[in-house]
């Protein structure tokens, strides 16, 4: 008889922790898509921040000493 109370009361112990777990994987899951809404938008208001200080688009095509662009803006 004592047996079965135990078991019963182990189960429903374990019972209560697996809800909390779950609650706080929900918990996770929540902030995790919050915290990548907020990483969209800053990305978004980063290249928009880009693409208004450099309207052209050429924001990829720079290179390291290029003479040729060093010439024609007059530094050499």
């Amino acid at each position: 008889m004592m047996n079965g109370w135990f078991s019963e009361f182990y189960q429903f112990c374990w019972m209560l922790e697996s809800h909390y777990q779950q609650r706080l994987a929900w918990e996770d899951a929540r902030e995790a898509r919050i915290a990548r809404q907020r990483a969209e938008a800053q990305a978004a208001a980063q290249l928009q921040a880009m693409l208004d200080a450099n309207p052209s688009g050429q924001l990829g095509n720079a290179e390291i000493d290029d003479l040729t662009a060093l010439k024609t803006s007059g530094l050499l």
